[in-house]
């Protein structure tokens, strides 16, 4: 599987109708659509699709026509998704009508290929599983585990300060917990 970590945009237009494509990583969805609906209120349609990973390790899809005939546009970019395997990212297109009815055919056409365009433009980095890890040490550990986690490359944000102990609550890979339950083992 693959992802994204950055938005890109391409534009793309088939018999007067422009099309602008925008992939993004899932967590700025809800931000994007609302920009480009605030920044495009004459756009004819704003049609979008993601694929995510819930928090039962199960592929989410969902899309929305938005006023096209069903089937003809968030379908053909989520078929995108799907065949290049992309996890935890929402591709957003904006069609400004060019007065040329596309018809069913066109409009699935155009869609898909506006989707594999905005994809073949971003720069896509395989995708890690990562599920939470929890574990607790004492404060005089804490420099050196603070240490070792940005050796790592892991953000440790997520932490509840006790009387006794630290409690971290971090997003690991199965490489990075392996590597982390080696060096807690050094404490014991």
């Amino acid at each position: 599987m693959q992802t994204l970590s950055d938005i890109n945009f391409c534009r793309y237009e088939v018999k007067k109708s422009t099309f602008i494509a925008y992939a993004a990583p899932i967590g700025e969805f809800d931000k994007l659509h609302e920009k480009l609906k605030a920044e495009h209120p004459k756009a004819a349609h704003i049609v979008w699709a993601y694929r995510n990973l819930n928090e039962f390790h199960q592929i989410v899809e969902n899309g929305s026509d938005d006023g096209e005939p069903k089937g003809t546009s968030a379908q053909p970019i989520l078929n995108v998704l799907r065949g290049a395997k992309f996890i935890n990212i929402c591709v957003l297109v904006v069609r400004y009508f060019g007065g040329i009815k596309l018809g069913t055919g066109g409009l699935v056409r155009a869609y898909g290929a506006a989707a594999k365009m905005v994809l073949n433009e971003a720069v896509i980095t395989p995708y890690e599983f990562k599920e939470e890890f929890k574990f607790a040490c004492k404060y005089s550990f804490v420099p050196r585990v603070e240490h070792f986690l940005k050796k790592l490359g892991v953000e440790f944000n997520d932490r509840d300060f006790g009387t006794d102990e630290v409690v971290w609550r971090l997003q690991l890979t199965l490489r990075e917990k392996k590597e982390l339950e080696a060096f807690l083992d050094t404490f014991a």
